[in-house]
């Protein structure tokens, strides 16, 4: 298994994941289909994927958000975490790479759960907004083009509700965050939103070295 953590030595990762990750078929299939796309490194890991499950579990979810879902591994996850009668907010573009999600979806069942909608992010989130669904989310979770995370923190700020979490996928940037040459502008919104939300009184938060690094932030 790919190491997926930041800074972690692979032996250990290894070692982390053999005796903690509860793995099944369906999450090791499209773990595997997505690898063989060549893409696989868009992926959340199996124990990022755990992880995010257990934070749904504990805040007793039953209204997630999902703003990227690529091949649909951490909303098969947190879907499957939600409670009963929960419902997933899927949001991406690509009709190719969802159609994968859509299929794992439904042989998990989960299927149901899960409304994806195709279209860019922000109109999306607006039209979340005009539906009236403003604080209605327990938890949403950030994974999608880095340039607009700014704008996908603000209207998750909006839809999530007080006490609700917003995850941020790939904080840490594979190490480029703190490499002053890369003034690339996908580095540049990490760094700026890491330091934005670092500082937001509006929130509660940690940054967590799992995966490519994970902020936490739970809505004050």
């Amino acid at each position: 298994m790919t190491r997926k953590t930041a800074g972690l030595a692979s032996d250990l990762y290894d070692y982390m994941v053999r005796t903690t990750v509860r793995d099944d078929d369906i999450l090791r299939r499209l773990r595997e289909e997505t690898v063989q796309t060549g893409w696989g490194m868009m992926q959340v890991a199996p124990d990022q994927g755990q992880f995010m499950a257990l934070l749904t579990r504990l805040i007793g979810a039953r209204n997630a958000l999902e703003v990227g879902v690529f091949t649909g591994y951490s909303s098969l996850c947190v879907a499957r975490a939600l409670g009963e009668g929960g419902s997933l907010v899927a949001l991406d573009v690509s009709e190719e790479w969802t159609a994968i999600a859509r299929r794992y979806w439904a042989e998990a069942g989960v299927a149901e759960r899960i409304d994806l909608r195709l279209a860019p992010a922000a109109e999306s989130l607006d039209g979340l907004v005009a539906e009236g669904r403003a604080g209605s989310f327990d938890i949403a979770f950030i994974d999608a083009d880095k340039e607009n995370y700014d704008t996908y923190y603000e209207r998750a700020l909006v839809l999530v509700r007080q006490g609700g979490l917003i995850l941020i996928d790939n904080v840490l940037w594979g190490g480029a965050v703190i490499d002053d040459s890369d003034q690339s502008a996908d580095t540049c919104a990490i760094r700026a939103i890491n330091e934005k939300v670092g500082a937001d009184e509006r929130v509660d938060m940690a940054m967590v070295p799992t995966g490519d690094g994970l902020t936490i932030a739970r809505k004050r």
